[in-house]
């Protein structure tokens, strides 16, 4: 028998080293004297409630946020980037949450953006489809190059989004929330494409909500709270609630158990209905679409991506079209031209991009405003009042920074949502219709906002969830529909149900 020592096991080298970073926004600590590796070939998994200072970190990496105190390594040479365009010549690529893909022009458009190869100063167009086709099939993509970005699945888009990154000569890529949006089989399908990029020695940062997936496809996985870096520890080590306890900081059994437990729902049949939904359609998005929402109820829409939900929120508000069926409210027709009529029916509505309804580079307290600004300044703007509305509504929803001077840029996606859900408190309506109001956030967050939306039902507000989390619907309805390719497929009502029953049902 040896008695040699057992060998180590093998420490792959640094690619980025990060040194006592520290950033504030107005005063505002957001990153507090934080250490981060990322090593060769290593998908590293992040994750930590909204404000929690991940996504400050990877602005810093990404060239987004120049000024900042510390040190920052690249293969043992120091670099300090003043904007983007540094960071990805030195081999930096950033797939955000909202998509950077421009929808009208073709997929080898979008793969090429900005390099477009040329011949005698002319776009060589030839050369560009069949780069694409050659790049994408690398990373296990088979699309044909030519087709219009906007008709592919969302699953699709990620995908080529990410190769447009990596032919950029990324060697590093931060990936923020990539799988929020995606179907079961998207994920799973995206999973395989980052493994075989990992393989390719590329690193890879991955920032999620979804703990699930980051213990799946994560080598590694650092925790941060409150702008510090908590913990790091190999995904083969650890569990959900290992991470969820370290991420809040305190007893966390009742917040897991939210978004994993069977739930029993408390229908209210005998509530009056406020918003009637008969036959409604909208070209190949749904058809033939009927349901109630009663007074006092959170009504939840399910299903995968693509299963129309998303459109028929929109439908609700006047923002698209339908070609059947009605709406109506306390028993009178309604005919929304466009979202002015539906403000004015008492309806409101919360995309599921907030990037639509926010101004980013406006201060918390002019987005919260602006959906009341003729109520309140008919003549002239009367900005104390503005300041004096969104303070109340800071403190009422726990948003972070609470001072109503910051830029909503600098806040937290989730802290942003909360932002967005502010601008119909002040004259609540009659009926709110909520776009995937929980995507990108953690656990702590979606406790807010799941707090939030119940405290409006019991003002006696009809609210509609729609998502394709199931974790969001069962959090928050007292009884959900379930959409599969356009229809309505079940409804649960007065039962307990579960995750898996959701998902069977889509």
């Amino acid at each position: 028998m040896s008695t040699e020592p057992a060998s180590a096991p093998e420490v792959r080298p640094a690619r980025l080293t990060m040194q006592g970073i520290s950033k504030s926004f107005g005063g505002v600590a957001a990153l507090r004297e934080v250490d981060f590796v990322l090593r060769e070939g290593e998908i590293h998994g992040l994750v930590g409630e909204n404000g929690a200072g991940k996504s400050t970190l990877m602005k810093i990496i990404a060239g987004v946020h120049p000024q900042y105190q510390g040190r920052m390594t690249i293969d043992g040479q120091e670099v300090q980037f003043r904007s983007a365009r540094d960071a990805l010549a030195a081999g930096i690529g950033m797939v955000h949450q909202e998509l950077s893909i421009v929808s009208d022009l073709s997929v080898a458009e979008n793969v090429y953006l900005g390099k477009q190869p040329t011949r005698r100063g002319i776009v060589d167009w030839r050369a560009m489809f069949e780069g694409a086709r050659e790049q994408l099939a690398s990373l296990g993509i088979d699309v044909d190059p030519r087709v219009r970005m906007g008709s592919l699945a969302i699953g699709l888009q990620q995908l080529i989004e990410l190769a447009r990154v990596l032919f950029s000569g990324a060697r590093i890529v931060i990936l923020d929330e990539p799988t929020s949006a995606l179907s079961p089989p998207e994920v799973h399908r995206l999973f395989e494409v980052l493994r075989a990029v990992r393989a390719a020695g590329c690193s890879i940062v991955f920032i999620s909500h979804f703990l699930d997936d980051v213990l799946a496809v994560s080598d590694t996985v650092t925790v941060f709270r409150n702008g510090q870096r908590v913990a790091t520890e190999p995904a083969t080590g650890i569990d959900k609630s290992w991470v969820i306890q370290r991420m809040i900081g305190r007893g966390h059994e009742d917040l897991e158990e939210s978004y994993t437990g069977d739930v029993t729902l408390d229908s209210k049949p005998e509530a009056p209905v406020v918003l009637a939904v008969r036959g409604l359609a909208a070209g190949r998005a749904f058809d033939d679409v009927s349901f109630d929402v009663r007074a006092g109820e959170v009504l939840g829409v399910y299903g995968f991506m693509g299963s129309g939900q998303i459109e028929l929120g929109r439908a609700m508000f006047g923002k698209l079209r339908p070609s059947a069926g009605t709406l109506s409210m306390a028993e009178k027709p309604l005919r929304l031209r466009n979202t002015a009529d539906a403000c004015r029916a008492g309806l409101a509505f919360v995309p599921e991009s907030r990037r639509s309804m926010l101004f980013y580079r406006e201060p918390v307290y002019k987005n919260e405003s602006i959906s009341v600004l003729g109520r309140i300044a008919r003549l002239w703007l009367k900005p104390a009042v503005e300041r004096d509305i969104a303070r109340r509504h800071a403190e009422a929803l726990s948003i972070r920074p609470a001072s109503v001077e910051t830029l909503l840029q600098s806040l937290s996606g989730g802290n942003q949502q909360k932002v967005a859900l502010a601008k119909w408190l002040t004259w609540p309506p009659k009926v709110l219709v909520l776009n995937e109001p929980t995507r990108g956030m953690d656990v702590g967050a979606k406790e807010d906002v799941v707090r939030i939306v119940r405290g409006l039902r019991d003002k006696g507000i009809g609210i509609v969830v729609v998502s394709t989390e199931p974790e969001t619907v069962l959090s928050m309805a007292d009884r959900i529909v379930v959409m599969k390719k356009g229809r309505i497929v079940r409804e649960f009502a007065g039962e307990t149900v579960s995750k898996d029953r959701l998902l069977e049902a889509a």
